[in-house]
């Protein structure tokens, strides 16, 4: 055993259900961490070769035929080097999620995950059977074991390592981001090092799928809780690490790290590589956006931009006999600061048509949100015009706090292909809008300190509707993503009538968020995978 080894760590964007495309992305990597870098053994992320997650891609026989042909391509065409790959393996005795160690040709090892999770975002009891043995595999000489994703969540399978003789763990992930995700999983890893006393390699996957963001940010922990190591978020790439031998223990060689990201930067990073993936994996030229003035669409635009270029980005300003001059001028503003393409389209002539074909059905009624929508959903008809003749994608800019309490128009600004700001509360709206800022300029600061409008009626503002968007985001915060009850929130301080309100809007309002074009996910339970109640239920009624 020489006294160093060394592991080059594949943190790789994989496609799901590209198979094929994977397996060759593997193959490269891996060569070019053998014939270049000099490295022993290179791992991979969880599911690697289906991507992640591949969801009911696994219910399908012959995705395992292909995996199976995969795993053959790498097999044969890669020497020198341990490949330590995750992929879906079928059995006898049924399918696993597990990770193999291929070596000059031969695998010589399959470990089976162990701890399944079933909750959240997650449905793996769904598609895999659980294993129950370790997996510790020599490689250059070191007992090296095998853990995926979950397993390191739970002590038992570390332990379980541990116990037959591994000096290092090897921990391959795809686990999705949140804001604080990171600061989690070091300290789990750390606690989990404190009893069992061994390093751990963790490797994440990056990239975004669906709703998904993988964010990368794999590190190196010795056998004293300390990060040795700590790979870029939000970015791909192969790296090296180091191992010195001392004895008998497996000492990581510290390297010069990158600086942590802080919630509002990683939150920001997570919302433009999710934007890029899925304009990218799905084949878009380019997306449309329609601006209104407001905070939300502007924050939108820059995310586009700095998603996939000023010169796939088309804005568009569609005005009414409500949108104030200072909105108008505000998207210029924006626009002129990016070097988009825009347009502005007035919805004024089909905005009268409407009332004008609606008049007789209208006859003896008082104005009210209806004349609104009709303006909401003129806009998204301009904007799905110019998407089907274009080929472009319709970006919505509908956030958070919107979504929640259906402070939005079905079939209207709701309606398109995906929304950046999906799980942004309002108040991370204006927080990622200033941050956004300090890289540069380009989001008007009357756009930041206007108080908010849809513009639908004269002089109308958010407010007239809604709490204070403080009190609205903390009330949702402790309902939504911590289940708590009314009587628990009001307990904590905030007004009785004031919750219940806002409770009702939510419950009432799971039909809209069901036809929601789907978003980004960056807080601990979005709407949507994370969070499935009925439409119809009598649950909260009194």
């Amino acid at each position: 055993m020489s006294s160093q080894l060394k592991i080059a760590v594949a943190q790789l964007n994989f496609m799901v259900g590209d198979i094929e495309g994977n397996a060759g992305k593997v193959i490269e990597a891996a060569k070019n961490a053998c014939y270049h870098l000099g490295a022993d053994a290179i791992v991979f992320p969880e599911l690697t070769l289906t991507g992640y997650p591949p969801e009911d891609l696994l219910l399908r026989p012959s995705l395992y035929a292909r995996v199976e042909t995969a795993v053959e391509r790498i097999r044969k065409q890669v020497k020198g080097i341990d490949v330590v790959v995750g992929f879906p393996q079928s059995t006898p005795s049924g399918n696993y999620n597990a990770a193999a160690v291929i070596r000059d040709g031969v695998i010589v090892a399959v470990y089976h995950k162990q701890i399944l999770p079933n909750y959240g975002v997650f449905d793996e009891k769904r598609h895999f059977q659980a294993g129950h043995e370790p997996c510790v595999v020599e490689i250059k000489g070191v007992p090296v074991g095998l853990s995926i994703c979950e397993d390191i969540w739970f002590l038992e399978p570390m332990q379980q390592a541990v116990d037959a003789g591994a000096r290092l763990m090897l921990n391959l992930n795809a686990s999705p981001f949140h804001i604080s995700k990171s600061r989690e999983r070091a300290d789990v890893v750390q606690s989990h090092i404190a009893k069992t006393g061994i390093p751990v390699v963790y490797v994440n996957l990056v990239g975004g799928q669906d709703e998904l963001v993988f964010d990368g940010a794999s590190f190196v922990m010795n056998s004293g809780g300390e990060i040795t190591q700590h790979l870029p978020a939000f970015e791909e790439g192969v790296y090296m690490t180091r191992f010195d031998m001392e004895n008998q223990a497996v000492v990581p060689v510290p390297e010069r790290g990158v600086r942590p990201l802080t919630d509002v930067e990683s939150a920001y990073r997570a919302l433009v590589l999710g934007v890029r993936d899925y304009v990218q994996k799905n084949g878009f030229p380019g997306v449309i956006i329609g601006l209104s003035g407001g905070i939300d669409s502007a924050l939108t635009l820059t995310i586009a931009v700095d998603a996939i270029g000023a010169d796939k980005v088309e804005a568009v300003m569609m005005p009414s006999r409500y949108t104030s001059q200072q909105s108008m001028e505000d998207a210029r503003k924006e626009v002129n600061n990016l070097g988009v393409e825009y347009h502005e389209i007035s919805i004024e002539p089909i905005f009268e048509a409407a009332l004008e074909t609606l008049s007789e059905e209208f006859a003896g009624t008082q104005q009210d949100v209806t004349e609104e929508n009709i303006q909401a959903r003129a806009r998204c008809m301009l904007l799905m015009a110019i998407s089907n003749k274009k080929n472009k994608m319709v970006l919505t800019t509908g956030n958070k706090s919107e979504m929640a309490v259906g402070y939005a128009t079905l079939y209207g600004d709701m309606a398109g292909g995906f929304n950046a700001l999906k799980d942004v509360p309002k108040t991370l709206v204006y927080r990622l809008a200033e941050y956004r800022n300090t890289v540069s300029y380009d989001i008007p600061q009357s756009v930041i300190h206007r108080a908010p409008s849809a513009e639908l009626r004269p002089n109308q503002k958010d407010a007239d509707s809604l709490p204070d968007y403080g009190e609205l985001d903390g009330i949702l915060e402790l309902y939504v993503e911590q289940d708590k009850c009314a009587a628990d929130i009001v307990a904590m301080g905030y007004d009785q009538k004031t919750v219940e309100k806002v409770i009702r809007m939510v419950d009432r309002n799971e039909y809209k968020r069901r036809q929601a074009a789907p978003g980004v996910r960056v807080t601990r339970r979005a709407f949507g995978r994370d969070r499935r109640y009925p439409i119809t239920s009598g649950f909260n009624k009194r």
